[in-house]
């Protein structure tokens, strides 16, 4: 079905403009697909129907006569038969290359400066230079990735950590794919019969009971909702999380920031009101990326620049994932705590009571808030238990593990939503006795909201804003 479905909409595609210029099949493109800078080795992608005339003009070899997937060592000529570079050329025919379409892959030796020289004889030679994802673009029009996978390429470049990269390197493979086309399948069987009440409607024509389909429905969308509740976790593989600590001034803010980071970031000092702004820095903490602000102290105060710095933390806490209320172990809680206690969510805040190397109170339980951990950023003492209730409370059901496929993607999560509402109205039409034919609309709408997903009912606009994003070369 997946296949029918893209090639249907083929025509569509081939007419539409691409990153707002007109996509020619078959185009010949090149473009640097190594980073910037110096290195080793850099390599120039040529891809397209001429791509093997355009190597034949720069490269010193027989390009035409070598075989697909073998490498070959030669020159990069320019047009006056002067030498540019030694490398080693690729070569990769048709539909067993990347893009569906014959490639050349030039690897020469790395630097800015012989690399655009390279890359400039072979646009000379009659490619045109890449756009930003038109290797994978190429790739998706050929049939060679799906839409889901074509976006997994760019999270696999961007992925910055170890979640992340697996998430990434499982979408690639298929598997959020397979899932979606899963659902589409199941969900092709009711819309026949749906269609078919619709098209024959006295025909008296028995497929299944109502009670029947609206059972294989509920489980579907079961299934689709669990799919959509993985973005959480998806998110936060994607995105990580930001990380915000909020206390009272002097209560060792800054310096736990300092502790976690293991340099010496924020000021620390023993005026109150140091921290005037958010003080902003990133850690990795157990595989995932946190973001890690330091905020102004919170009291009453009557001067405007530390009352902005203020505001500027509370704003902070509420749009914070996660929240660290540091508290003064040699202190307890004073009067200026108790607002900071009752204004904190419970399920995202863990509670610091810093200091415990000095003469301290006796802790007090605060009932509301059940995470806690007694530390002392000074001395860097307890640093590791708070990593530990950092992760619980981030994985409260535990990391998601290799083999789960998450959605990762906002795009993605929307269409998913899009189609469990259509889905859902499907259902509750069934169980009213809605005629068919507005069912049958729902249930087509549902469909077509899971083919975004994978590219098989997808705008033009959506597409230029999908490759846009990745960088030139891929």
């Amino acid at each position: 079905m997946h296949i029918v479905l893209f090639f249907s909409n083929l025509q569509f595609f081939l007419s539409m403009d691409f990153i707002h210029q007109p996509y020619v099949p078959g185009e010949t493109i090149a473009a640097i697909a190594t980073p910037p800078g110096e290195g080793g080795v850099a390599i120039v992608r040529i891809s397209g129907n001429q791509a093997f005339d355009v190597a034949k003009k720069v490269f010193s070899g027989p390009v035409h006569s070598y075989k697909s997937h073998t490498a070959h060592y030669g020159q990069i000529r320019d047009f006056n038969n002067q030498p540019i570079d030694d490398v080693l050329l690729l070569v990769m025919r048709g539909r067993r290359s990347y893009t569906g379409e014959d490639t050349v892959e030039v690897q020469c030796h790395g630097g800015s400066l012989i690399t655009r020289h390279v890359l400039e004889v072979i646009l000379k030679a009659g490619a045109r230079a890449a756009r930003p994802g038109e290797f994978t673009f190429k790739a998706f029009m050929n049939g060679k990735l799906d839409l889901a996978q074509a976006e997994a390429v760019q999270s696999l470049i961007g992925a910055r950590n170890e979640y992340a990269l697996q998430a990434a390197e499982n979408q690639l493979k298929g598997s959020l794919s397979a899932k979606v086309l899963g659902f589409q399948e199941r969900l092709t069987l009711i819309a026949a019969i749906l269609e078919a009440w619709v098209d024959f409607p006295d025909e008296g024509l028995e497929f299944t009971t109502l009670e029947e389909i609206c059972q294989d429905l509920e489980a579907i969308l079961i299934d689709m909702q669990s799919l959509f509740n993985t973005f959480s976790d998806g998110k936060i593989l994607q995105e990580g999380i930001s990380l915000c600590l909020v206390g009272c001034p002097n209560v060792g803010k800054s310096s736990l920031m300092n502790a976690l980071l293991d340099k010496e970031r924020a000021i620390v000092s023993h005026f109150p009101g140091t921290t005037r702004d958010i003080v902003e820095d990133e850690i990795r903490l157990n595989g995932l990326n946190l973001r890690l602000l330091d905020t102004a102290g919170i009291r009453v105060t009557d001067e405007l620049v530390e009352q902005e710095g203020i505001r500027r933390s509370k704003e902070a806490m509420g749009q914070a994932d996660l929240i660290l209320l540091v508290l003064d172990a040699t202190k307890g809680i004073e009067e200026q705590d108790h607002f900071l206690l009752k204004e904190v969510p419970a399920a995202k805040t863990i509670v610091i009571w810093n200091k415990i190397d000095l003469p301290h109170v006796s802790l007090p339980v605060i009932a509301h808030l059940p995470y806690v951990v007694p530390l002392s950023a000074k001395q860097k003492i307890g640093l590791d238990r708070l990593r530990q209730v950092i992760d619980s409370v981030i994985w409260k059901e535990g990391p998601p593990s290799k083999e789960e496929v998450l959605i990762t993607n906002v795009r993605h999560r929307e269409a998913l939503q899009l189609s469990i509402q259509a889905g859902q109205n499907v259902l509750s039409g069934l169980k009213g006795n809605i005629s068919p034919e507005f069912l049958s609309m729902d249930m087509r709408q549902c469909l077509a909201e899971l083919g975004k997903i994978i590219g098989t009912n997808i705008s033009e606009d959506i597409l230029s804003a999908i490759f846009s994003t990745f960088c030139i070369g891929k």
